[in-house]
């Protein structure tokens, strides 16, 4: 067995074993130019490409050292930890944080993953839900209407009459419609949203590798309803989303996920990935349960992953940053409070 970072020119067999748009060879270029440093690397047997991973590096200057992060990769085995170990510690990282791209069954799951790997704890912040929805989009569009929910396949039928029109738009007009529907979104629902600077520079990086795609929902013209798209192997994921507070009665986001399900079938995709949700018993609290529910309604089936891990390379540093990182979040939702209020 060999385990060394990948080359350029290695650049679609990485995509090749890679299973997830966030582990793209694409998605790290992204991320390089937003000014992370990416470690890409392969396990190789034989001179066989068994299995990739890419993490990003996140500086945290006040104690000079780095948080690694990898989404959506591998399920964690002896070797892609102990390969992970040693990317980590020769770049100066108390920590890498994983979130596997693996549903859980008797062989993967939280108490196997524990058990084997003492270094790994759960996450104390988890940057993805363990759960999401998927849809089955091998069904008719008339199959997919019947699975609904009856008051969501009202909706969806009520925004066709009421004269909503879906589109793929994948131009830079159609990217500043979607980001100034983020920004209201993000002010309205008071949520930490990704700055300007980091959608801009995600979509000029990828619209055209065939990762990205934009829909978007009008009504007289009007764009209501923006949505980023992955499509990747044999899923679509929605990603970003937004939506106006116009005109709410003509139910455009609930046709947004109907179109985006045959969007999905016109690409040949078997699988729509909703990208999040609560667990099987969700809190009425929580402040996702409304978009929890509201994802329900569309029928898809209930997917458990298993979960957000750190590995843990310094526990000394691991524990300074968590206090400290504890104290930011306090801070940042005091100010958005006083913002918003």
């Amino acid at each position: 067995m060999v385990v060394r970072e990948i080359l350029s020119e290695e650049k679609e067999r990485f995509n090749a074993s890679a299973k997830h748009p966030l582990q793209t060879y694409e998605w790290g270029e992204f991320r390089e130019k937003m000014g992370r440093r990416v470690i890409r690397a392969g396990i190789f047997e034989n001179e066989r490409l068994n299995t990739v991973f890419q993490f990003s590096l996140h500086p945290f200057p006040v104690l000079g050292f780095n948080i690694g992060y990898l989404p959506k990769g591998p399920y964690p085995t002896k070797d892609l930890v102990e390969a992970l170990k040693r990317f980590g510690k020769k770049n100066n990282c108390a920590f890498i944080q994983l979130e596997p791209n693996c549903e859980v069954d008797s062989i993967h799951n939280k108490n196997n993953l524990i058990k084997e790997f003492p270094d790994l704890v759960e996450s104390r912040k988890p940057m993805f839900t363990k759960f999401t929805f998927y849809i089955d989009l091998k069904k008719t569009p008339e199959e997919l209407l019947s699975q609904m929910k009856e008051k969501t396949r009202y909706n969806v039928r009520l925004s066709q009459k009421k004269g909503v029109m879906v589109t793929k738009e994948n131009t830079d007009e159609a990217f500043d419609a979607y980001l100034s529907l983020l920004q209201e979104t993000a002010r309205r629902d008071r949520f930490f949203a990704h700055n300007q600077t980091y959608h801009r520079m995600l979509w000029s990086s990828l619209k055209n590798s065939g990762l990205v795609h934009l829909l978007i929902a009008r009504h007289e013209g009007v764009p209501l309803v923006g949505w980023m798209l992955f499509a990747f192997k044999d899923k679509l994921y929605y990603a970003y989303g937004a939506s106006s507070s116009k005109k709410r009665e003509v139910m455009a986001s609930n046709l947004m996920y109907f179109e985006a399900m045959k969007f999905g079938q016109k690409l040949g995709l078997s699988t729509f990935d909703l990208w999040g949700s609560l667990g099987p018993n969700p809190d009425p609290k929580d402040p996702f349960y409304g978009f929890h529910r509201f994802k329900e309604g569309y029928g898809g089936k209930l997917v458990e992953f298993v979960g957000s891990y750190d590995l843990i390379l310094n526990p000394m540093l691991y524990n300074i940053y968590h206090t400290m990182n504890k104290l930011r979040w306090s801070a940042l939702n005091l100010k958005i409070k006083i913002k918003l209020f």
